[in-house]
C-alpha cells in the first residue's frame, strides 16, 4: 500500500500546478462510525484533530508544521444520547469538543488536557421547547448556538465560554421588515421557516466562511449567515428586490437592520409577458455582492451596507459578458456528470434563471474570485430526497459539522451547474487574464488518483490548505498540504 501511495505521490508531484506535500502520518485503528473534528489554534498556530469511533475519541495535537507533538485518547460519549460532535471552543490552549443529542438540548463538552493527559466532562440541558435550532458556531473562545423563538421576532444564543460557563442571550430584532417570498407580511420565525423546497428546507440557514472558496450549492441558499468572533451577519434574499441584512453584535447581543436595494429590472417584456428574475447576494470584506437577473440582462452590484453603490457590472444576452476571465461551463444534468462549454451570453442567462442563482467570493492574494451561475436541487429519488431534506440520515447531518470545507467537494453530485468565473482587484475593478489552479482544483485531482479513504477533514492555517484523512488499508492518519 504504501508503494500505491508513493506513486501517487510522485505523479501528482510532476504536475507543479498540482503539487503536493505529505506533512503527517500516524497509525491509529478506528472502528466503524468514524468521525473527525479538527480544532484550529490560529493564535498559537496548532491545530488537533479529534477523530471519533462508536468507541473512544483520540486527539492528536500538531505543531505549525502538522508534526504530532502529543496525543490522548478518551471514552466517546454514550452514543445513544451523543450522537454527534458540534463544535469547538479553546481553553488555555485545550480544546474544548461538544457534543449533543439530535434534538440539541443534551449537550457535553469534553476539555482535552493533552500536556497533563487529562479529560473532563461537563454536562449541560438546554430548553427547547419553544425555539428551533438555525446554526452553530465556533470561535478559540466561545461555541455559540443560534436558534429562533417560535413565533416571534426573537434570536437566541446559546454560549459555552472559554470556562465552559453556560448562558442564553436573546436578540429582540422587533421593528425590523418581515416579508415572504410572496410579499405577505410575517415575523422572523415566518421567514426562516418558510419552505424554500426542493432546495432549501424550513429553518435551513447556511453558514458562510469566507476564507474558503464557496460552492454554488451553499451561495445559491436564500437563507445565509456570516459569523466571526464579534459579529454574525445574516442575510436574506427570498424577495428579489433587495436583500434583508441582519448584524448582530456579539458583545452588547444587540441588531441593526440593513435594506439593501437590488439592480432595477423590467418585471415586463415588451409583448406585455411577465418577466423570471433571479436574485441573490454574498456578503464579503464589509460589502454585499449582488447579482440580479432576467434572461435578457444581468446586473452585477456591489454596495455597502448603507445601500450605495461603489461599483455596477452589466451583461446582456445580446453581447458577450466582459468580466468574466473563464468560459461558460455547464457541469452535471443531462451531460452524466461530464463538462460542457457553453457558446455565449444568453445561454448563460436563460439557464441561471431557470435555476438556483447565487455567486461566491473568495481572496486570491491581493485579489478576489467571484464565481457567479446557477446550480439545480439534488438530483435523487423520492425517498432519498425527504430523507435528507428533512435530516433523517443522521451520519450525513453530522459529517457537516465536522468539515463544511470538506462538503464543496461533494456538493455538485447529481446536479445540473452553470456558471462563470471573474476576477477582481481590492477596489471590485474587472482584471484580464488566464486563471491559476485554485488549492481545492489540486485536491480534486488528488482525490481522482486516490479513492480508498475516509474521514476526510479540510482546514486551513497561514494560507495553506491542510487535508486529512484515514488510510483504510494502512490503517493511518494522514496530512497533506496543499497551497493556492
Amino acid at each position: 500500500m504504501k508503494k500505491k501511495i508513493f506513486s501517487v505521490y510522485l505523479l501528482l508531484c510532476t504536475l507543479t500546478t498540482f503539487s503536493q506535500e505529505i506533512v503527517s502520518s500516524t497509525p491509529v485503528e478506528l472502528k466503524k462510525n468514524r468521525g473527525i473534528f479538527q480544532v484550529v489554534n490560529n493564535e498559537k498556530k496548532d491545530v488537533t484533530l479529534l477523530i471519533s469511533d462508536k468507541i473512544k475519541v483520540k486527539a492528536i495535537h500538531l505543531n505549525e508544521n502538522m508534526k504530532i507533538v502529543d496525543s490522548i485518547s478518551a471514552a466517546r460519549p454514550d452514543t445513544k444520547t451523543y450522537d454527534m460532535m458540534i463544535g469547538y471552543n479553546i481553553s488555555n490552549s485545550n480544546p474544548r469538543l461538544f457534543w449533543s443529542s439530535n434534538d440539541s438540548e443534551n449537550v457535553i463538552a469534553q476539555l482535552y488536557d493533552i500536556t497533563n493527559k487529562k479529560v473532563t466532562t461537563q454536562e449541560y440541558t438546554l430548553a427547547l421547547k419553544d425555539e428551533k435550532i438555525l446554526q452553530k458556531f465556533s470561535d478559540s473562545d466561545k461555541f455559540y448556538i443560534l436558534s429562533v423563538i417560535k413565533k416571534s421576532n426573537s434570536l437566541k444564543l446559546h454560549v459555552f465560554d472559554q470556562n465552559g460557563n453556560y448562558t442564553s442571550k436573546v436578540i429582540n430584532l422587533e421593528g425590523f421588515h418581515f416579508f415572504k417570498s410572496d410579499y405577505t407580511k410575517s415575523d422572523l420565525y415566518g421567514i426562516l421557516g418558510e419552505n424554500l423546497l426542493p432546495f432549501e428546507a424550513p429553518f435551513s440557514l447556511k453558514n458562510i466562511n469566507t476564507d474558503n472558496p464557496t460552492s454554488l450549492t451553499d451561495a445559491a441558499r436564500k437563507r445565509k449567515c456570516y459569523f466571526n468572533s464579534k459579529t454574525l451577519i445574516l442575510t436574506i434574499d427570498t424577495n428579489p428586490d433587495y436583500t434583508q441584512t441582519m448584524v448582530i453584535d456579539l458583545e452588547k447581543f444587540s441588531a441593526v437592520e440593513k435594506i439593501i436595494r437590488s439592480a432595477d429590472i423590467s418585471k415586463v417584456s415588451s409583448s406585455g409577458y411577465r418577466v423570471a428574475i433571479t436574485s441573490n447576494s454574498f456578503y464579503f470584506d464589509n460589502k454585499l455582492y449582488m447579482l440580479k437577473s432576467s434572461s435578457d440582462q444581468f446586473f452585477f452590484t456591489i454596495k455597502d451596507l448603507e445601500d450605495n453603490t461603489l461599483k455596477e457590472y452589466t451583461a446582456t444576452s445580446e453581447a458577450p459578458i466582459d468580466f468574466k476571465n473563464s468560459d461558460i461551463y455547464q457541469e452535471g444534468g443531462d451531460f452524466g456528470g461530464g463538462k460542457r462549454i457553453l457558446d455565449n451570453s444568453s445561454q448563460f442567462l436563460r439557464k441561471i434563471v431557470n435555476l438556483n442563482a447565487g455567486l461566491s467570493c473568495y481572496t486570491i492574494g491581493k485579489n478576489t474570485l467571484i464565481t457567479f451561475g446557477g446550480i439545480s436541487e439534488l438530483g435523487q429519488s423520492a425517498g432519498q430526497a425527504t430523507a435528507n431534506q428533512f435530516g433523517l440520515i443522521g451520519a450525513l447531518v453530522g459529517t457537516a459539522f465536522f468539515s463544511p470545507t470538506m462538503d464543496n467537494f461533494n456538493s455538485y453530485a447529481n446536479r445540473k451547474v452553470v456558471k462563470i468565473e471573474g476576477l477582481f482587484d481590492n477596489n471590485d475593478n474587472h482584471l484580464k487574464g488566464d486563471l491559476q489552479p485554485l488549492a481545492f482544483d489540486k485536491i480534486r485531482t488528488f482525490f481522482d488518483n486516490y479513492k480508498d479513504v475516509s474521514s476526510q477533514t479540510l482546514f486551513k492555517m497561514n494560507s495553506a490548505y491542510y487535508l486529512g484523512y484515514y488510510d483504510n488499508k494502512s490503517k493511518e492518519y494522514t496530512i497533506r498540504k496543499f497551497i493556492d
